[in-house]
């Protein structure tokens, strides 16, 4: 099966925790969570999203319209973003330089240390050098404590993805 050569992602209501981890791999993720499947499929034909689903009736559907789809089957995060990785052919890496909002979506941006001191809490402000953030809804970043999860969590999809491919 050959990779998608869009890598653009809309997401249906059932996964927005998804769709915060894919934005952290910096891959353009929309998430609407109140749109009915007609409007999903309407908006990924109209903008040339690959849409992401758990309903395989809808991806059928979409596919049969002319846009790209991916069913992911579980509850399980880790296992939907190495399927959707494989399928589409990204490589995973969470890098802030070129990481995405995990809420908004948007491009983030580092800022200086100055500029983050009115920005963060003071006991982040001493702990961290680096900060990024957001050019959409403003939202400030650092490698704070939740890294380790994040960076254990990418570990487990890169096991995933090696074990199913061993080359």
């Amino acid at each position: 099966m050959q990779p998608f050569s869009n890598p653009r992602l809309l997401l249906d209501g059932m996964l927005g925790k998804m769709a915060r981890w894919l934005r952290m791999l910096g891959i353009e993720a929309q998430y609407r969570p109140n749109l009915p499947d007609q409007a999903l499929l309407e908006l990924a034909l109209s903008q040339n999203l690959v849409l992401v689903t758990r309903d395989a009736d809808l991806a059928r559907r979409t596919r049969k319209m002319g846009a790209e789809s991916v069913v992911v089957e579980t509850d399980q995060v880790a296992e939907n973003i190495a399927v959707v990785v494989r399928r589409i052919g990204l490589r995973i890496d969470v890098n802030p330089e070129n990481s995405r909002c995990p809420k908004c979506g948007r491009c983030l941006s580092a800022i200086s240390r100055e500029e983050a001191r009115t920005l963060v809490p003071s006991r982040t402000f001493e702990a961290y050098d680096s900060f990024w953030k957001c050019q959409g809804c403003g939202q400030t970043y650092w490698k704070g404590a939740h890294w380790t999860s994040i960076s254990q969590q990418i570990r487990e999809i890169e096991q995933m993805l090696s074990s199913e491919n061993p080359n």
